[in-house]
């Protein structure tokens, strides 16, 4: 299939505003965008009128959890999250994939005509038959803005410090998917949206510390440990790492404890591409996957997408997932032979 948008901004936008108690969702354990986007989308939705119901399951990292205010979602950490009876419209955002939602992918399934979405990602399923997607925004909040706009919602009272409004929420998955405005994808539409988000009262001070430095006391120790598992391989342009399930339980932390342990080695001159792996339940590893962006433009560079895709996984050229069936020795090796392939067949 095609993966791309089949309705227009106007059009999303009119069945979302004559949708009375839409439910909205995103991807099993969400980060910084996908919260970002159901709670803006939410909030703007409820200044109109609408009860919302927002929705999200998995682990969420706790330093993003401050974004949300009391009472705006209801969460599962396990099992299924799906929308109450008499739903008629839900809303996937950040997310076309299947396997990422599985806590409501039932119901989904069974209500196609009811569901609709906004995606930023190239790869995706059939789950929303009305969506938006454009591969071209650096977030689902930046691909979200127009829909807003149609909508007619306000993004901000215009205030300093400023607290869950629209424009915080649409402003913190801009900046955590583009590594505040470091990566390749923060071109100068990201930065005018930027600046138009804070004109409307984001404290961006503010949301870096809870977000960027809000970690538990175990997550050094955490990063010891996979820094000590690090190698270098494929002539030092691959840096792989990996954690077990007892790393974690000896320094205390969780899987939401891992936001941006994966770049760690991107500091190396000869590195190209970082993954970590972490055991998961189920003889499953999952893997983080990051490159740099080319060193001049046009130049050649790792697409991280690609390589998920021989497990798939997927995401963006410079920042993807997978889960890799085996033990962690198991899933080294077959991201060694897949990098190995990649880097060799690219030259």
């Amino acid at each position: 299939m095609s993966y791309a948008s089949t309705v227009t901004h106007a059009e999303l936008a009119g069945r979302l505003r004559a949708a009375k108690r839409p439910f909205v969702t995103t991807h099993f354990k969400p980060d910084g965008d996908a919260l970002g986007s159901v709670l803006a989308l939410g909030r703007a939705l409820r200044a109109l009128g609408a009860e919302v119901d927002v929705a999200l399951a998995g682990p969420i990292d706790r330093s993003i959890l401050g974004l949300a205010g009391p009472g705006e979602h209801r969460h599962a950490a396990h099992g299924t999250v799906e929308p109450a009876a008499g739903c008629a419209l839900a809303v996937v955002l950040d997310t076309g994939a299947w396997s990422q939602l599985e806590h409501c992918r039932d119901w989904l399934r069974a209500n196609p005509s009811l569901v609709v979405g906004v995606d930023h990602h190239a790869r995706g399923d059939d789950v929303a038959p009305s969506r938006i997607v454009d591969a071209s925004c650096a977030s689902c909040t930046q691909a979200l803005v127009p829909v807003l706009e149609e909508l007619g919602a306000a993004l901000g009272p215009g205030t300093r410090r400023a607290r869950h409004t629209v424009a915080e929420a649409l402003f913190a998955g801009l900046a955590t998917d583009t590594g505040w405005f470091r990566f390749a994808g923060a071109d100068d539409r990201v930065f005018a949206l930027a600046s138009r988000l804070l004109a409307h009262g984001v404290d961006k001070d503010a949301l870096y510390r809870m977000i960027e430095q809000g970690d538990a006391p175990g997550r050094p120790l955490l990063t010891g440990r996979a820094l000590g598992s690090l190698r270098y391989l494929c002539g030092g342009r691959l840096a792989l790492m990996r954690l077990s399930r007892k790393d974690f339980e000896e320094t205390g932390t969780r899987v939401d404890d891992l936001a941006g342990l994966v770049n760690e080695p991107m500091s190396v001159a000869e590195v190209e591409v970082s993954v970590l792996l972490v055991e998961a339940e189920g003889g499953v590893a999952k893997a983080s996957l990051r490159s740099k962006p080319p060193q001049r433009a046009g130049g050649p560079f790792v697409d991280v997408n690609h390589l998920a895709a021989r497990f798939d996984g997927g995401g963006h050229v410079h920042a993807a997932g997978a889960r890799v069936r085996g033990t962690l020795d198991e899933a080294a090796a077959a991201i060694r032979r897949a990098a190995e392939d990649y880097l060799e067949s690219a030259g």
